[in-house]
């Protein structure tokens, strides 16, 4: 198809033909065995004068969608000379819900530029060769075929590596891990479990969360739910929910974050796979509006930088969660590693942790290989959580390290050169179920692939390490420069006269007592009078050097003033006694130090890799000499066979 597009169209432009014609084609083969059946109902029920016949016409074409158009696929592109048309009228037979997907494609447009070039039928009568009946390809085939149609037509466009699709093994994983501590529940006769994924794609994560539960209870019911921002991906969401009978209505076009769609519902399961490090500048009113009213809106616990809108999914999935009495939910959410750390103490993405840690919802944080997604190779986590704990996790978090569990792929997709294996996902699943009991016993295999924390763990205090001024005063040529250019100077008359009349001083002996050098200064400033305020501070700023051996700075108290430029940092963890952590980390090498108690702030964050670090000593210095050794002697050898 793309050969035929070629030249008409730009590379990145190939997927808004193909895509909507391979949906049309695929709804056209599922209507085929009820098409009469349903042209019959129709006109029947126009006999009879019935007005609202859309749920009749659905049960007649035994799925969630039909079409009453007279024409079929093959029909519409026989008569070579009104394909165009012929489409339009076909897709116009459509019921809603079906044929809004097309205006998601903006099809119409697409035929009208097709008709345009004289490819309409050309392209047409080729899928009208190519047979996507569910019985030649069933509905896991057909998703296969959409996920690698999109995964091709974004490498294509050179969209940014955030905006990926998850490959399939790590979907089956994810899901794994977040349903597998309930397969007791799933297997109850009749039960009913609702899953949202607030930003679908595909649909790839709610497909796998459907059929783990229905592996374990084929009579158990699911109800998919999701919401997409990208309009190919949703038109192709809402397709394969049509195509599977599911109720398509549950899956919404719009951006998650300015308008909810799913508002005041509450779901037993969330997963998502967002896109990595995408700002949310466009949403930036209507999310901090929403922010201003607290917890009674998604996003009370703090907003994140504005580049990287990761933890605002994660805080609307929160917000879809059941409350505990209602039976709970759990979630699970794909993340670079920018959410584990990214934020200094008190920042929005801190603040969203804390609160996130502080309530016990985080039951563990997976670390998966790098090189895993088509668009980019960085690496990510899964987040898990629930806020329905049993008695053995709470107040417990996870760590897990899955980074060394791939295989290389013989074929790179993209970025994706690894892939997990079927048997490493049995693997990881049974490590998650009985990762308290790996972490707690040294004999276990995977022990040291689990560390269990509790959540304050994760919480620090970011203290302020201050110590005393110490300046020593006098004139030099930097001071005269920094005068030169100083704000409280410029409009100051007796610049010039101030300056030249301390140029005089340049060369002189520090003083290292302030009431010494104040003297010298009044001296030899007499001529110009009493300097204004802002350019007498500007003097003594520009004189005043720190030095340890200078004078000790205080303030009206007799307090000793701090020095900015020695100003320092520590982290110190939550239960950790800060005056102890000085005394032996601080103290020892700068003992005038102290701690400025107002400027105390809580942090968390959560540093997955430094937990897992495994210092490995550098080869002894013999073995890398006897190694250059032999190194230089081949280059020797090498070098002489040249010359000969």
């Amino acid at each position: 198809m793309a050969d035929l597009l070629r030249g008409d169209y730009k590379q990145s432009e190939y997927g808004k033909v193909i895509l909507p014609f391979t949906v049309l084609r695929r709804l056209d083969c599922v209507l085929a065995p009820t098409k009469d059946k349903v042209l019959e109902r129709k006109a029947k029920l126009a006999e009879q004068g019935v007005q609202n016949v859309d749920r009749l016409l659905k049960k007649a074409a035994e799925v969630d969608f039909y079409n009453t158009s007279k024409l079929d696929f093959q029909a519409a592109v026989r008569d070579q000379d009104n394909v165009a048309n012929n489409l339009k009228s076909y897709i116009g037979g459509f019921s809603d819900n079906a044929r809004e997907i097309f205006d998601a494609y903006e099809f119409p447009v697409q035929l009208a530029k097709l008709d345009g070039a004289g490819l309409t039928y050309q392209v047409a009568s080729k899928f009208a060769e190519i047979d996507l009946s569910p019985e030649k390809v069933d509905n896991h085939d057909m998703g296969y075929a959409f996920e690698e149609l999109i995964r091709r037509f974004s490498e294509i466009s050179n969209e940014t590596a955030g905006e990926h699709f998850t490959p399939r093994e790590v979907i089956r994983l994810m899901v794994n891990l977040l349903l597998a501590p309930d397969e007791e529940d799933l297997t109850t006769p009749g039960v009913v479990k609702t899953v949202l994924d607030p930003a679908c794609g595909t649909g790839g994560m709610l497909t796998a969360a459907e059929e783990f539960i229905l592996e374990h209870n084929p009579q158990a019911k699911v109800v998919p739910h999701g919401q997409e921002l990208n309009a190919e991906s949703y038109a192709i969401c809402k397709s394969d929910m049509l195509i599977k009978g599911e109720n398509a209505a549950n899956i919404k076009l719009g951006n998650s974050f300015s308008h909810d769609k799913h508002y005041g519902k509450t779901f037993d399961y969330l997963l998502a796979n967002p896109p990595f490090g995408v700002e949310w500048k466009k949403v930036k009113d209507d999310v901090e509006t929403e922010a201003k009213i607290g917890f009674a809106g998604r996003f009370g616990a703090g907003l994140p930088r504005i580049n990287d809108g990761s933890l605002l999914f994660l805080q609307h999935m929160i917000h879809h969660m059941k409350k505990p009495e209602q039976g709970g939910s759990r979630l699970a959410i794909v993340f670079n590693g920018s959410p584990l750390f990214t934020g200094a103490a008190e920042s929005g993405e801190s603040k969203i942790r804390q609160w996130i840690l502080e309530n016990d919802w985080l039951e563990a944080i997976v670390a998966l290989p790098d090189q895993l997604f088509y668009n980019t190779g960085i690496s990510t986590y899964f987040w898990i959580l629930t806020n329905r704990k049993d008695e053995a996790h709470r107040g417990k978090v996870i760590l897990l390290d899955a980074r060394e569990h791939w295989q290389k792929m013989r074929k790179s997709l993209g970025d994706k050169r690894k892939q997990i294996p079927d048997e490493a996902i049995a693997k990881l699943t049974e490590l998650y179920g009985e990762a308290l009991t790996a972490a707690e016993d040294p004999e276990h295999p995977m022990h040291e692939k689990v560390k269990v924390f509790s959540p304050r763990d994760f919480g620090y205090r970011r203290i302020t390490v201050e110590r005393p001024l110490k300046l020593r005063f006098e004139v030099t040529e930097e001071a005269l420069a920094e005068l030169e250019f100083a704000k409280p100077l410029a409009k100051y008359e007796g610049k010039d006269k101030l300056i030249e009349a301390l140029r005089g001083l340049v060369g002189k002996p520090a003083a290292f007592r302030k009431v010494d050098f104040a003297k010298t200064l009044k001296e030899t400033l007499v001529p110009l009078g009493k300097l204004p305020l802002a350019v007498d501070k500007a003097v003594w700023a520009a004189v005043s050097v720190s030095d340890p051996e200078g004078e000790l700075q205080t303030d009206r108290k007799g307090d000793p003033l701090p020095d900015p430029d020695l100003r320092d940092n520590e982290n110190v963890p939550l239960d950790e006694d800060i005056n102890e952590y000085m005394a032996r980390e601080v103290l020892p090498h700068v003992p005038d130090a102290w701690v400025d108690h107002d400027k105390i702030k809580v942090g968390y964050e959560i540093p997955f890799t430094r937990h897992f670090y495994k210092y490995v000593p550098p080869r002894p210095l013999e073995e890398i000499d006897a190694e250059l050794r032999e190194l230089e002697a081949e280059i020797q050898r090498l070098l002489s066979e040249v010359t000969e």
